[in-house]
């Protein structure tokens, strides 16, 4: 209980230097005003919604106000659509963003997990040798090129698919095989190297001797083990994938929040770019503290301090 109230601790703390930061960078990049209204408004008008929306006053005045209103749950509106609250648009955006990442993310290390094993089941070179191979040629490509490739083939060449948008679960395909076939090379690597590792250890020496087969030894003994300090690297890189597919998201115009981030900055709607960023730190926070706790459950050998 004291290890999770001290990571809730240092949450808050995060959350609140992420604020700091998002607020400071924000204002630098100048006054929204400008973007909101025509080309035809004139300076007056300009400076006017300005002050409407409170960036006419000191720095200090308007975190302080931003401050207050988080503390009261108020995360302001969206300059460009009034209506609209800032997290409303982030929330409203999130489902396909983390449904898309943890489809892709689990897709993903499941290939690599029975790679891995049969590679050292089978104690294939051939095997280990065309998956190190393609690995290293799909890591070659990044993964904005590598969506529009598949679009190209998949959608274009042979209209198999569609390539924009979400219209079912066909639209599915192009998008998450773009992230999982990246997951999948990641974690291939990480696992193969692992399970070298543990193949000279002592307890897999003692399940052979007393009668196990290789299989057995590799899935039952080796892979547990081997899959431990993959789970910091995955923890990471699902919070990183739920913060926002950003590139991925952009090439397949996929409704989620790294589109809607994106759409924010570029107009200087610093009300959504906040609550975006406040999500995304929280997401981060979260899968981190779960990982920790979780390798402790995995791993009787960790004692969380």
């Amino acid at each position: 209980m004291s290890y999770v109230i001290r990571r809730v601790l240092q949450a808050v703390v995060t959350l609140f230097v992420a604020v700091t930061i998002a607020f400071v960078l924000g204002r630098a990049s100048g006054k929204p005003a400008a973007l909101i209204l025509t080309e035809g408004a004139t300076a007056q008008q300009i400076d006017d919604l300005n002050g409407r929306l409170g960036f006419n006053d000191p720095l200090l005045v308007q975190y302080g106000r931003y401050l207050a209103g988080l503390l009261h749950g108020d995360f302001g509106v969206s300059y460009r659509n009034p209506s609209q609250s800032a997290i409303g648009i982030i929330l409203e955006r999130l489902p396909a963003t983390t449904t898309l990442a943890l489809t892709s993310f689990a897709i993903g290390l499941a290939l690599a997990v029975v790679a891995a094993a049969l590679v050292h089941i089978t104690g294939s070179h051939t095997l280990r040798a065309m998956f190190v191979w393609s690995g290293a040629l799909r890591s070659s490509v990044p993964d904005f090129f590598f969506g529009v490739l598949l679009v190209l083939i998949f959608a274009v060449g042979l209209g198999w698919l569609p390539s924009l948008g979400y219209t079912g679960l066909p639209s599915f395909v192009l998008p998450v095989a773009t992230i999982a076939t990246a997951q999948f090379v990641l974690y291939v690597r990480l696992l193969d190297s692992a399970l070298s590792e543990q193949s000279t250890a002592e307890y897999v020496r003692t399940a052979y001797a007393r009668g196990k087969s290789h299989a057995a030894v590799v899935a039952t003994e080796m892979l547990p083990n081997a899959f431990l300090p993959i789970l910091t690297v995955a923890g990471l890189n699902l919070a990183g994938l739920l913060g926002g597919t950003i590139i991925v998201e952009q090439v397949f115009s996929w409704p989620g929040m790294g589109v809607a981030l994106i759409s924010a900055v570029s107009q200087r709607d610093f009300a959504v770019v906040q609550a975006g960023l406040l999500v995304v730190v929280l997401i981060f926070v979260v899968v981190n503290v779960v990982v920790d706790l979780l390798y402790s459950l995995i791993d009787p050998r960790v004692k969380l301090a």
